[in-house]
């Protein structure tokens, strides 16, 4: 857990496991930032079935049947690190919507690490929950 980066970055379910998974290389944003390096990806916890079943739909229309069931993908935790490279306002990548696009490298799973999210890059070691002893 010590070698994972600081910050971390808030996905909603599937699209962090397309990062990890499916080869998604552009995470949208409406927001930029000026941060490069690597970052944790962290998979929020709220995911309707209406947005599994977009997202499911999109990911077979690029050819990619595996993904998981909607109850088998982990949510509310670090799931991943990726290199964030760039941030762009046009990308040629189909995962690309805008309005910017944050462009990720390098993607790799972790074992899960329960952890609470936020809005932005946070720092998730500050949403550990800590157990008494």
């Amino acid at each position: 857990m010590d070698d994972l980066p600081k910050l971390a970055l808030s996905i909603r379910q599937p699209w962090a496991w397309a990062i990890l998974h499916a080869g998604k290389p552009v995470e949208n944003r409406s927001w930029s930032t000026n941060l490069r390096g690597p970052i944790c990806i962290h998979a929020a916890k709220g995911m309707t079935m209406a947005e599994y079943a977009e997202t499911r739909q999109f990911v077979w229309s690029l050819g990619i049947k595996d993904i998981p069931a909607f109850d088998a993908i982990r949510r509310g935790g670090i799931i991943g690190v990726a290199d964030l490279v760039d941030v762009v306002t046009h990308h040629p990548s189909p995962w690309f919507f805008g309005p910017y696009g944050f462009v990720l490298a390098n993607p790799r799973a972790v074992p899960f690490i329960s952890v609470k999210g936020a809005l932005g890059l946070f720092d998730w070691r500050k949403n550990l929950e800590i157990s008494p002893c």
